[in-house]
């Protein structure tokens, strides 16, 4: 913790940094649909190698806030956070909530599965499918509810906590808990 800001440092700089690069690649694949070329490809296929990376980072990040393990919940743990969210009550975590964590792991897959199937409609085995395609552009759809969910959560719990959690996704601090900042 810094004693002066009451901030402490939650989202080390590889998780930000994958962050907004996978914001800015979706973004850049979605928009440059209408002549699938190079950039839209292009976009595709960083969006799978920042979530290869991502991965390995998962298990062997020296932040406990970016390792899977702290933060993938039990289903359990999932539904106690869900209940208490529904009443109001749900505790701030400075990590990953559980539901925030299932949302990660969500558009990470999906996010997966666009690009794959994207990949395969390059293919001749592939080519023209029209499974394959609907497969990907139903996920695109559905990606981008959950997207707009996404931010959705992370303004509540912006207000609800009084955290900025978008400010924290760029400086990758967030206050401190109140037990520990100073007086």
């Amino acid at each position: 913790m810094t004693p002066s800001t009451g901030k402490v440092p939650v989202w080390d700089r590889f998780v930000r940094v994958f962050h907004w690069s996978l914001v800015a690649s979706f973004t850049t694949a979605y928009v440059y649909t209408e002549h699938i070329g190079l950039v839209h490809k292009g976009a595709g296929y960083l969006a799978l190698a920042l979530i290869a990376a991502r991965c390995v980072w998962g298990f062997i990040a020296p932040s406990p806030h970016a390792r899977f393990a702290s933060f993938v919940p039990t289903p359990r743990r999932l539904w106690a956070y869900l209940s208490q969210l529904a009443r109001g009550r749900e505790p701030r975590h400075l990590g990953h909530n559980p539901a925030g964590a299932v949302m990660i792991i969500y558009l990470l897959c999906a996010t997966t599965l666009i690009g794959v199937t994207g990949f395969l409609m390059t293919t001749d085995a592939f080519w023209g499918n029209e499974l394959v395609e609907t497969l990907h552009v139903t996920t695109v759809d559905v990606t981008l509810i959950a997207i707009a969910v996404h931010v959705a959560a992370n303004l509540y719990e912006s207000l609800r906590h009084r955290d900025n959690m978008f400010k924290a996704m760029v400086t990758g601090e967030k206050n401190a808990p109140a037990e520990t900042r100073p007086h």
